[in-house]
């Protein structure tokens, strides 16, 4: 019994549980790990031997095995070991970080603005770096920098193509979904009609050439030196996104269900587009645009390891990886000497994967 003068104490609503992780083969995503690290440093390998001059396996080791620990080859193989070392290992590691870091942002970008045709291109941030790459190839904006121009004019240009689409997607409500990808998918047209204008004004070859480049994607420029900032950028951004699992996946519940679990989705949408887009723009810098690869790995691992983004970002980024060396090995073989553009192999796998993923039955977007 009370003491007399005293009041009951509130009565508190229980505090929401968290929801269940959706469903899905819990112990599948590490079988599917355990076998895709190896299958990764296999195909690096193989693709590191095989091109115009091809070079067995068993030498290819090593001659990597002499770049790293410093060792010994003879006279006669110095051609053979500066292919290995100096073109194609680059290239190859390049392709890997890059389609790693692709699905990574694909599976964060459909998470953030909850839509399943969401890539790492559909924010527009992709078109506003290959604007600033034309314009630095075609005008010699930024000259100064050197080599690593064109590389400095599409992070710039994926820079001000982010300011310019979260500015524009914000409103006194914050940035919903709906109005980020709209605000995305309509600058991507401008900025391509953009591109267009530059070389319908400056109709030359180089120009030309440039801009197919930056449209369709490709490693051939692959160098040492681009690798080790874009690398950094795609590590640190995976293990961020990773980090924030649970609040992806509570995210994927809606913004109200979502603030009623304690998640501040606009906060969580602010640093997740933040993060994509560094880690796009310093992608699209080295590679070009590259599509489908954000778009249809998620789905693919999604389906194979279920929508809980836990086990999702521990396989799709092997996945991507492994996907983006065998397509650039393609690219650079089917009609060798010359390369097709990554962007038309990645579309011919895409179109009929994506295609086949709407048609299948019982797969639904985030588990739901």
């Amino acid at each position: 019994m009370r003491p007399p003068g005293t009041t009951a104490p509130p009565v508190t609503a229980p505090a929401p549980s968290p929801p269940a992780p959706p469903k899905g083969p819990r112990g599948l995503a590490p079988a599917l790990a355990a076998i895709l690290v190896p299958l990764l440093a296999v195909s690096v390998l193989l693709a590191v031997g095989l091109g115009a001059a091809v070079i067995p396996p068993a030498e290819t080791a090593r001659y990597l095995w002499a770049a790293l620990s410093g060792g010994t080859i003879g006279t006669d193989e110095i051609s053979r070991y500066q292919i290995v070392w100096q073109i194609r290992t680059p290239r190859v590691l390049l392709a890997a970080t890059v389609g790693a870091g692709l699905s990574v942002v694909g599976v964060a970008v459909q998470a953030m603005v909850r839509n399943p045709i969401a890539d790492p291109f559909v924010l527009g941030i992709s078109s506003g770096a290959s604007v600033g790459a034309v314009t630095v190839g075609v005008f010699g904006v930024l000259s100064s920098l050197g080599v690593y121009a064109v590389s400095a004019g599409a992070f710039a240009g994926a820079a001000v193509a982010t300011a310019v689409v979260y500015g524009l997607a914000h409103s006194s409500a914050g940035v919903t979904p709906l109005r980020l990808v709209l605000t995305g998918v309509a600058l991507s047209f401008g900025f391509q009609a953009l591109m267009s204008v530059i070389v319908y004004f400056t109709p030359s070859n180089e120009a030309t050439s440039t801009v197919l480049f930056w449209t369709m994607g490709g490693f051939g420029a692959a160098s040492w030196g681009s690798l080790p900032l874009v690398a950094a950028l795609v590590l640190v951004g995976a293990i961020v996104v990773h980090r924030s699992s649970r609040s992806l996946d509570v995210a994927a519940l809606g913004d109200e269900t979502a603030a009623s679990l304690g998640v501040d989705t606009g906060r969580l949408r602010a640093v997740m587009f933040l993060l994509t887009a560094v880690m796009t723009g310093a992608m699209v810098a080295v590679s070009g645009v590259i599509g489908f690869v954000g778009l249809v790995v998620p789905h693919v691992v999604r389906i194979l390891v279920g929508a809980a983004h836990r086990r999702v970002l521990v396989v799709a980024p092997l996945a991507g990886a492994v996907f983006m060396v065998w397509v650039d090995l393609a690219s650079r073989v089917v009609v060798a000497p010359r390369e097709l553009p990554l962007g038309v192999l990645t579309a011919l796998v895409g179109v009929p994967v994506f295609l086949t993923l709407m048609r299948r039955r019982g797969y639904v977007f985030g588990g739901r």
